[in-house]
């Protein structure tokens, strides 16, 4: 069964973005999707969504389907499908349930074999028809490439329009946004909990630095640090129970942990520098975290207890905002390149480090919880902008906002 998703929440962002995918990729599996049956009677294209998903991941070419109706008790014809370049088929139905549910079905087959991959069954709302829509994708990206899909994950991202900020909740495809704070003043650092229920984020509404935890299904909030000075940059820890955070109690901004529930901060680093954005890796063992303490700021790794203090970065002077990688083998982070700030990679087993983009501002990379897409801010024109990336950086996704300043994206984990 398929969760409500902020269901207290008005819809205030309609369809705030746009997609466009740009770039060279590596070849693309051809697929084809043809409209469910019964799909006039809901009010979202089911197939549509399936097909943008995939299209989207920059792994998939969709081939136009070929005339006539299928559903998932159909067997379509297979040497039909292959002439037209098709590899696989999505078919399905959505059926209108007495207590007003939608049944939603779908089936995949591989036609080159003429192989039936299997097919699930959604119950869900209407409201839950792109979020069915979602989790086909994903079943059908699982099954043909072996990874775990990410279209039915969410975003959370700040916009800044006419001087008011918003933070927003979003599904990965930037649609059925919603608002989960609006502030006149700065909204920074959203941070999505392990399981997806909370979000952290600072608030400057008390006219400084304060940081919040927000509960996304239902809207409450409550404070999490109010110390005295500015308190930025949290972070969770893998299993949830600790929040890492940057704060000013001695001066200059040093890393702290705290029990995510709330409580007094033990500090880790002990440096006369400035030390500021950490993160945990995702074992939970290590900490990444900037610090000028070498002159400019650069990024280091220490125990998750603190000490044991490594630098990480050493290509360019100034590399900021660490993002490691759920499968621990990237680290995502800006780096300063000729007075330009772009998206770069480093491979932490080799310390190799790859510029993925030649745009001058970007900022804040997160990555998908499959780790194979970075989502990023940066600014196109006169324009904000969020985008994604594969980890190669050859196939890039540009969400737009139709108007204000796109900023801070954090990317969220699987939820069941």
């Amino acid at each position: 069964m398929l969760l409500p998703f902020l269901a207290t929440l008005p819809d205030r962002a309609g369809a705030q973005f746009r997609v466009e995918v740009a770039g060279a990729g590596v070849t693309r599996l051809p697929f084809s999707t043809v409209r469910f049956r019964g799909n006039d009677g809901a009010s979202e294209d089911i197939a549509g969504i399936v097909r943008a998903d995939l299209e989207r991941s920059g792994l998939f070419r969709h081939v136009e389907p070929a005339a006539g109706a299928l559903d998932e008790n159909s067997r379509p014809d297979a040497a039909l499908w292959r002439d037209r370049g098709a590899d696989s088929l999505v078919v399905g139905s959505v059926t209108r349930l007495a207590d007003g549910r939608f049944d939603v079905r779908f089936r995949l087959w591989d036609v080159v074999r003429a192989q039936d991959l299997g097919g699930l069954s959604f119950p869900v709302g209407a409201t839950e028809l792109r979020l069915a829509a979602h989790r086909i994708a994903d079943h059908v990206y699982e099954k043909l490439t072996g990874d775990k899909g990410v279209f039915s994950t969410r975003i959370a991202y700040v916009t800044k329009v006419a001087g008011r900020y918003n933070l927003w909740v979003a599904d990965a495809d930037g649609q059925g946004a919603r608002s989960a704070l609006s502030s006149p003043e700065s909204i920074i650092s959203p941070s999505w909990s392990p399981n997806g229920a909370q979000l952290a984020y600072v608030s400057f509404e008390a006219r400084k630095p304060v940081i919040y935890a927000h509960e996304v299904a239902t809207g409450r909030r409550r404070l999490l640090a109010n110390f005295r000075g500015s308190n930025s940059a949290p972070a969770w820890s893998p299993d949830g129970a600790q929040m890492a955070l940057a704060l000013t109690l001695s001066g200059n901004a040093q890393v702290y942990v705290m029990p995510a529930t709330g409580g007094e901060p033990r500090r880790l680093t002990q440096s006369s520098a400035i030390d500021t954005e950490p993160v945990y890796s995702p074992d939970g063992r290590h900490i990444y975290f900037v610090s000028d303490r070498g002159g400019s700021p650069q990024i280091y790794r220490m125990s998750a207890q603190g000490g044991d203090v490594q630098r990480i970065t050493f290509s360019g002077n100034y590399n900021i905002s660490p993002s490691p990688s759920p499968d621990g083998r990237l680290l995502a982070y800006i780096s300063r390149v000729n007075g330009a700030f772009r998206l770069h990679v480093l491979e932490l087993a080799t310390g190799r480090a790859t510029a993925l983009t030649e745009t001058s501002a970007d900022e804040r990379p997160s990555f998908a919880p499959n780790s194979r897409l970075i989502i990023y801010a940066t600014r196109e024109g006169s324009q904000e902008a969020l985008m994604t990336t594969t980890v190669d950086g050859r196939i890039r996704t540009r969400l737009a906002g139709a108007s204000g300043d796109i900023r801070e994206p954090d990317w969220g984990p699987f939820t069941s």
